[in-house]
């Protein structure tokens, strides 16, 4: 297969099982290893390690690099404190606590079943092969479900310390317990001591050159400016280093998290690097998770047997008895002893690669054919498990962005469920009105119009509607469009019982609403509506959720065929009026907006924030001549009333929107003056913003004859 569309089918498949992961609250990277798992030989063959493996092992060794580079990041001494106790009795004592409990286990198992060599030493030498294999976790699991939760916190920099040393200590047990391996089966290849000189000479020599890359790396940050230029020149430092240290048979890891560690600890601390390196690595990870779950065979399972059981389970145990024993030993926090074992379950890369040692030890091979399908079993289950357990512990830790900072509206929902729920009827809502009543002018000229629908969102309606009349010294209408072949079904009082909602928000502002029935087309009826009775504005409200199309159709059609605005509000969540967002690109949309903007100011007194979104490339005069135009504009047209501006380059401007929409409670945009294919080919920034926002919007679209026409209010 061509490595192009390798490529292609591990992030496109990738991302859509992390989505469908996302969907029922896994995390990513599970999503990411069940994609692996799919095209993989373990069912559908389409990607193998033959295929794709060898072609791209280079993504996988830059993703190692970048994932220990970006733990050392959280390895700051100076935020551990307290906790770097904790992290020294902790990282030892589970380290030593999962080795005894595999060990035991596996060589109990051994001796209990036979078949695994005809002498106590063959099991013996498995189980100390098993049990230092054991050690080792998996950082780049970890650390994707720590970013993808925002975790921070105690629990979170013990963790990342934790999984930072681990690796080290379980170099060196492997080491150790190899040597012990050879006296055992006969190796005439130097004592222990020596080999436990190689261990420790490794793990120096790769901090070593960790520390160097990080002292070159903070170096050259100070002399560039670019943030192009800073990822370019780290990642060349980065990459080097990793090779280098392979080369050299050292730890890659080690060195990366040395290099990470040597940066967020400077006095300077400049974090820049790590940022971009951010921005960067998502693909990178979905290409390193993605082809881990190639890798695996399922068959691997069968392969394993009860010894694959009992090293899954013995490891678990020895990791969760061996950090809370620490926890305990070092005093450490209640959550810090009840919740980190449950995060260092994930294992991957470091046990395969150590696998691979034995594998292609001559003296170990025998044992090989074993230890290798057991650790893949026991991969495949922790990698699909552990991130599970990680992100249960971070949550009930109370150290996630989502607990951190929790939406009490939506009553411990996630995000993706409170953004529904918000979207959904029993989501929406209207805050009470505290203003006094309106005082209606004795002679009435024309109406506003509004179309009543849904029973969530009339009350709202009723209310926005009866602001503009009272604007436009007019009287709000009620009307209701329903199907001709109903209008056999209802009586009279029947009819006059489907406004009762509206007629009462109406009165509790001081108006009196009237109410009209019609037989129609949604579209003909509302453009007969206005036509009829000289409507001023037509106030719409989009379908509750997030099917619009059909809805979209008919604002087209009606704003084709009336002379007069038409506002179109999105409801979610409360509605309120005290704080106003108004964003929007062209200075003559504020002429347009005025209106509206001018009504809730008559009646609410709220706060109004303009926010003006230039091209992300526009120079730093257009931005002052921006500014000035619209503090001009406020100035000339706001004397008593909180409002406050600001304009900026962005990059994109629907996620810029968005983010700021989340401080204010409704956000009101002009619709662009395009639809059918027009509006397909350039799209609509007010639409996009209504189809992912979960806050109350109003968009106003205004017919190209009403431009010309100044507003009768405007100042």
């Amino acid at each position: 297969m061509e490595t192009t569309l390798g490529i292609a089918l591990l992030l496109g498949v990738g991302l859509l099982f992390a989505k469908i992961a996302q969907l029922i609250r896994l995390p990513s990277v599970t999503g990411y290893i069940l994609a692996g798992l799919a095209m993989g030989p373990s069912w559908l063959g389409i990607l193998t390690f033959d295929t794709v493996g060898n072609q791209l092992d280079h993504f996988t060794q830059i993703a190692l690099m970048l994932i220990a580079f970006g733990i050392g990041e959280h390895i700051e001494i100076r935020r551990l404190g307290g906790v770097a106790k904790d992290v020294g009795y902790i990282s030892i004592v589970q380290a030593i606590g999962a080795f005894i409990c595999v060990f035991c286990a596996v060589l109990f198992t051994a001796a209990l079943t036979g078949g695994y060599g005809t002498q106590f030493s063959d099991s013996l030498v498995l189980s100390l092969l098993l049990g230092a294999v054991a050690v080792a976790t998996a950082p780049a699991a970890i650390l994707h479900v720590v970013r993808e939760l925002g975790a921070r916190g105690v629990l979170t920099s013990t963790l990342m310390a934790v999984v930072a040393v681990d690796d080290g200590i379980a170099i060196m047990m492997f080491g150790m317990a190899v040597s012990v391996a050879h006296q055992i089966v006969g190796s005439s290849g130097g004592t222990y001591w020596e080999a436990v000189f190689i261990c420790v000479r490794e793990i120096i020599l790769s901090l070593a050159m960790g520390i160097s890359a990080g002292f070159i790396i903070d170096i050259l940050l100070h002399k560039l400016r670019n943030r192009g230029e800073m990822l370019t020149g780290g990642l060349a430092i980065l990459l080097l280093c990793g090779e280098v240290t392979r080369l050299l048979h050292l730890s890659s890891l080690l060195a990366g998290m040395a290099a990470g560690f040597t940066i967020i600890n400077r006095d300077e601390r400049d974090v820049r690097l790590f940022r971009t390196i951010n921005s960067f690595e998502p693909p990178i990870y979905v290409l390193f998770f993605t082809l881990a779950g190639v890798h695996l065979d399922i068959a691997s399972l069968n392969i394993a047997g009860w010894i694959g059981l009992v090293y899954f389970g013995s490891r678990i145990i020895g990791k969760y008895g061996g950090t809370w024993l620490g926890g305990v030993i070092s005093k450490a926090q209640p959550l810090v002893r009840n919740y980190l074992g449950l995060a260092l379950i994930p294992q991957a890369g470091v046990a395969i690669g150590l696998t691979f040692i034995i594998s292609g030890d001559p003296l170990l091979k025998p044992w090989a054919n074993i230890i290798t399908p057991v650790v893949l079993a026991g991969v495949v289950l922790s990698e699909l498990i552990g991130p599970l357990l990680a992100r249960h512990a971070l949550q009930h830790a109370g150290e996630t962005k989502n607990t951190q900072d929790s939406r009490p509206e939506c009553k411990g929902l996630t995000d993706k469920a409170c953004d529904l729920w918000l979207r959904s009827p029993e989501g929406i809502s209207l805050a009470p009105w505290l203003e006094d009543k309106f005082h209606p002018v004795a002679n009435s000229k024309g109406e506003v119009v509004f179309g009543a629908y849904h029973y969530a969102t009339v009350r709202g309606l009723a209310r926005i509607a009866t602001i503009l009349a009272h604007h436009y010294h007019a009287t709000p209408l009620a009307v209701r469009v329903l199907d001709p072949e109903e209008k056999a079904r209802f009586s009279k009082e029947e009819l006059n019982a489907l406004f009762l909602p509206e007629i009462d928000e109406v009165h509790s502002l001081g108006y009196q609403l009237r109410t009209e029935v019609l037989f129609d087309s949604p579209a003909a009826g509302l453009v007969s509506a206005v036509e009829y009775n000289h409507a001023h504005v037509v106030v719409l409200g989009y379908p509750v959720g997030r099917n619009m199309f059909s809805f979209q159709r008919v604002l087209e059609r009606v704003s084709a065929n009336v002379m007069c605005p038409i506002i179109a509000v999105h409801f979610a969540g409360t509605v309120a009026f005290d704080r106003i967002l108004i964003p929007f690109i062209h200075p003559h949309e504020l002429t347009e907006l005025f209106p509206i903007i001018e009504s809730l100011i008559t009646a609410c007194h709220p706060r109004i924030y303009f926010y003006q979104l230039l091209h992300s490339d526009g120079s730093r005069q257009e931005l002052i001549n921006a500014e000035l135009e619209l503090k001009q504009w406020r100035e000339d047209r706001f004397f008593d009333i909180q409002t406050d501006h600001r304009v900026e380059l962005v990059e994109s401007r629907l996620e810029s929107i968005l983010k700021e929409s989340k401080y204010h409670d409704l956000t009101i945009m002009a619709a662009p003056k395009h639809y059918g294919l027009k509006r397909m080919f350039f799209g609509c920034l007010a639409t996009s913003v209504v189809q992912n926002s979960n806050r109350p919007m109003i968009v106003v679209h205004t017919p190209e004859i009403v431009q010309s026409i100044p507003s009768s209010n405007a100042k």
